[in-house]
């Protein structure tokens, strides 16, 4: 009976706990949404101020050319009655000298008058003939009623979708991503590079960690150079703020905001999982500028971080352990005795999988929310896996560092099967550390050790 009375404690306890762990992910879930609504309102206005801007810039070229038109009108008018108080001085002026001539009948310059007189007489008339059509000049205005109509026809700014919807309609995470090539006849994927060191840099760049926004700005992780670099459209950096610690993996945590793993320490070029000062630094991009936000410290070594819908998940290189938002550790998830076997981690979109890549061991490690090992995947290609992520469709992408062959893998959704391997040249300064894509230009970028980062077109 004791034994049983202790069964149903435990069972209790285990429910409790799952308890607890629901409430805790639905509490964060609902400061998420919170966060994802101002988000969006924010998102709405802005839309709404581009449009009021686009109206006011076709409300001043409307304007221009009204004003445009007037002035010419005006013009031309105006000239119109200078030349004719010039043609009425010149007949006043012959008027006068014809009725002088008539009273004095000198017939020689009676001709010489007629003659004056008829001359303009006939330019007068002529002058009149030409612009008789001007005596009602005036401006008309023809609406352009195509934006009436179609403002009208429209029921909203934009469509509003919860994101497990969202997530339901638009995953496909085993579709086989293809790379765009130059040419029919040229089998090299369109890559170009984009040179990410900057003035005030002091050593070479090592491009840690990558972030795809969806405003259309990418965040890099500057590791040795202790910096994150916001990227314009055309990914030249546009901005840069300075770290207090070197930063050594990035994820997204809201559309305008990242969080970055930190480490404090003499040097940024020490490895990245010795022992130090480790901590979690959140970032946002506020008008073209990054700005520092809170922060939290971690009790342990960091390498990796990824997040989803409230859950931070950061690795150690030993261990996985999930993380709120605010800092509180909920528990270790997934652990190994081998250094750098639990390196970088990603989560997929529907938060029901995160993969790690074991580097000594040449692993991709697929686990459950709750750190169930649901698979292990290796491959001749996979040498030295480093950097990892999952597109916003679900498909999984991993970076593989060898040296003489370095490459980009896709894996399935299970992490079971390789879909296809995407070779990469052997960069002139070093090897690939971080992989992103940028679902608003639909390419994939990956960051090196060195200071360029390549982007490849996706098909």
């Amino acid at each position: 009976m004791d034994l049983d009375m202790r069964q149903l404690s435990m069972n209790l306890q285990t429910i409790l706990d799952e308890l607890h762990k629901f409430k805790s992910t639905q509490e964060a879930s609902i400061q998420f949404v919170e966060v994802s609504y101002s988000e969006k309102l924010q998102e709405i206005r802005d839309l709404r101020t581009k449009l009021n801007a686009s109206l006011d810039a076709l409300e001043n070229a409307t304007l221009n050319e009204l004003d445009t038109i007037r002035t010419k009108l005006q013009t031309s008018l105006n000239k119109d009655v200078d030349n004719c108080n010039k043609l009425k001085d010149e007949l006043k002026h012959l008027h006068k000298a014809v009725n002088a001539l008539c009273d004095k009948r000198k017939t020689k310059f009676m001709v010489i008058a007629s003659k004056k007189s008829e001359n303009k007489i006939l330019e007068c008339e002529t002058f009149l003939k030409e612009n008789i059509v001007k005596s009602q000049s005036s401006i008309i205005f023809k609406a352009n009623i195509d934006i009436e109509q179609y403002l009208c026809q429209q029921f909203s700014l934009g469509r509003i979708i919860d994101s497990m919807r969202s997530l339901a309609l638009e995953i496909n995470s085993n579709k086989v991503l293809t790379l765009k090539t130059k040419s029919e006849n040229i089998v090299r994927s369109d890559t170009r590079q984009y040179r990410m060191r900057i003035s005030s840099d002091t050593s070479f760049c090592r491009i840690s960690g990558i972030s795809s926004l969806p405003s259309g700005h990418v965040v890099v992780a500057d590791q040795y150079n202790g910096k994150l670099k916001l990227l314009d459209k055309h990914y030249n950096v546009s901005s840069h703020c300075n770290l207090s610690a070197a930063p050594i993996d990035i994820c997204q945590i809201t559309s305008s905001e990242v969080a970055v793993i930190v480490k404090i320490c003499e040097s940024y070029e020490t490895s990245a999982i010795d022992p130090g000062n480790y901590g979690v630094q959140f970032i946002s991009v506020s008008n073209g500028q990054l700005v520092n936000g809170r922060k939290f410290q971690l009790p342990h070594g960091a390498v990796g971080i990824a997040h989803h819908q409230g859950a931070l998940y950061v690795t150690s290189g030993t261990a996985l352990y999930h993380y709120t938002l605010d800092g509180s550790l909920m528990k270790s998830l997934y652990d190994s005795e081998t250094d750098c076997a639990v390196f970088k981690c990603a989560v997929s979109p529907a938060g029901d999988r995160i993969y790690v890549t074991d580097c000594p061991h040449n692993k991709l490690v697929t686990l459950a929310t709750d750190g169930t090992l649901i698979s292990t995947f290796t491959d001749p290609d996979l040498i030295y896996p480093y950097g990892v992520h999952v597109t916003p469709a679900g498909q999984v992408l991993v970076v593989a560092r060898y040296h003489l062959s370095p490459s980009i893998i896709q894996v399935d959704h299970e992490g079971r099967k390789k879909l296809s391997t995407w070779p990469l040249n052997k960069h002139t300064e070093s090897g690939p550390l971080s992989i992103c894509c940028n679902s608003n230009m639909h390419q994939i970028i990956v960051g090196f050790d060195g200071n360029t980062i390549t982007v490849m077109e996706l098909q």
